[in-house]
């Protein structure tokens, strides 16, 4: 069974590298994504002026199951099948009662 992190990169200005950071590793990918679009919002919020880029992968992965940016509000998933990168929508569509 896999487990997913939520990583959160910040580049800061007249820094050669970005700050890695692991917001949580969860058992369902969905958890995982929701916590990466709170620190995102959060950030947002903050009103810093650095580039920030967030992730959802495997633990230990190198490849990224969800990314999302400071600069834009698109979001993305990778299509495992394809590995090409799907533009999804960041508002989850309400289920009818």
């Amino acid at each position: 069974m896999y487990q997913f992190e939520a990583v959160e990169f910040i580049e800061h200005v007249g820094k050669a590298d970005s700050d890695e950071n692991v917001l949580g590793v969860f058992y369902e990918e969905a958890d995982a994504v929701k916590a990466a679009r709170v620190a995102r919002r959060a950030f947002l919020a903050s009103g810093s002026k650095e580039y920030a880029w967030w992730v959802v992968r495997v633990q230990g992965a190198r490849l990224a199951n969800f990314i999302a940016d400071s600069r834009s509000d698109r979001e993305f998933m990778v299509d495992l099948t394809t590995g090409a990168l799907i533009e999804i929508d960041p508002v989850p569509a309400k289920r009818n009662r």
